[in-house]
């Protein structure tokens, strides 16, 4: 069996999980406590993803990433970077898609907490970001690992947006996902199953930790 399909799968949803976390902490703040009159505007572009087809997202970065429109040409001409049918364009796009899957959950958790932390922290002459990363962030644990989890999850489980920007080129842009698509038109069913069974098996394990740990389940058994 070909290995490279779930490492390349793995190595974007890790990547891609990254890049959301550092991305969605400032933007979950922002959406949790701003009052601004463009925050319905915002949570609508971020939550898009949830509810728009992935091929149309799909098609849309395609054209934006084409080198004959200005953003792709810019990322190319300027910094060396060709987004369509390459690693780097799967995971800008990756970020897009699932970033709602890791702003939801911290915004949540951020909006659940009460305003006394804020205002004690902004007492004691603390500014916002060392309130966010050093009082709030602490106090959702469980919210962060749940958006780290989805995000990871839900990227190793992309199709439509990443065949429409990566096509299935060998070790580049062929994740699990496509690979099996692949082998299943290829009727290799043996093949595919592999895949089939390695995402299902792994993806399974890391949810059943998170409702563990989330449901305070270790704790009690080692107790």
């Amino acid at each position: 069996m070909n290995w490279d399909p779930l490492y390349l799968t793995f190595k974007l949803a890790l990547v891609t999980t990254v890049l959301l976390l550092v991305i969605s902490m400032p933007l979950a703040y922002w959406l949790a406590y701003s009052r601004s009159r463009v925050k319905p505007l915002i949570e609508t572009l971020v939550s898009m993803p949830l509810v728009l087809p992935p091929t149309v997202l799909g098609f849309y970065f395609l054209l934006a990433f084409s080198p004959g429109n200005a953003f792709g040409q810019w990322m190319n001409d300027w910094l060396g970077i060709k987004l369509v049918f390459s690693f780097p364009g799967l995971v800008l796009a990756s970020v897009i898609y699932s970033l709602p899957f890791m702003v939801h959950p911290i915004q949540s958790g951020l909006s659940s907490l009460p305003d006394s932390l804020r205002e004690a922290a902004s007492v004691l002459g603390k500014s916002r970001t060392q309130t966010l990363v050093h009082v709030l962030l602490p106090n959702i644990k469980a919210s962060l690992l749940t958006g780290v989890v989805l995000a990871f999850a839900h990227t190793v489980g992309e199709f439509g947006v990443v065949l429409m920007i990566g096509g299935s080129i060998p070790g580049t842009t062929r994740v699990a996902s496509i690979a099996i698509y692949d082998e299943v038109e290829a009727l290799n069913y043996e093949a595919a199953n592999f895949y089939a069974a390695v995402l299902f098996v792994i993806t399974f394990c890391i949810l059943l930790a998170v409702y563990l740990i989330n449901g305070g389940y270790l704790k009690r058994f080692w107790k």
